[in-house]
């Protein structure tokens, strides 16, 4: 029988800086480094009927880095930025509100 943690642990030695950071392209003379935020996970179970494991990951595109002649700067994904920031900004000021509610009580 597989050490089923092993298998899922050289399966996820690939996985890190090399998922977060894309390849650096070359457009116009420009070099265009893409960055993500990246999560994985892993679950592994064995059973009297047998054994397995699965695994899956979710990638939010962030920005790029972007190198030219006068130096590197980061630019942001607005569309991410956005998609999380709207939510974010919804859920605090019901929190904010509750809290005030509950204060004046």
């Amino acid at each position: 029988m597989p050490n089923i943690a092993l298998e899922l642990g050289k399966q996820a030695a690939s996985l890190g800086v090399t998922s977060a950071y894309g390849e650096p392209q070359d457009v116009d003379g420009v070099s265009i480094t893409p960055v993500a935020l990246t999560m994985t996970g892993f679950a592994g179970g064995s059973a009297e009927g047998g054994e397995g494991g699965t695994g899956g990951g979710v990638s939010i595109p962030l920005g790029v880095y972007v190198r030219r002649e006068e130096g590197l700067r980061f630019e942001p994904n607005f569309v991410t930025l956005l998609a999380v920031a709207v939510p974010f900004v919804w859920v605090t000021g019901r929190a904010f509100a509750r809290i005030i509610r509950a204060l004046k009580k």
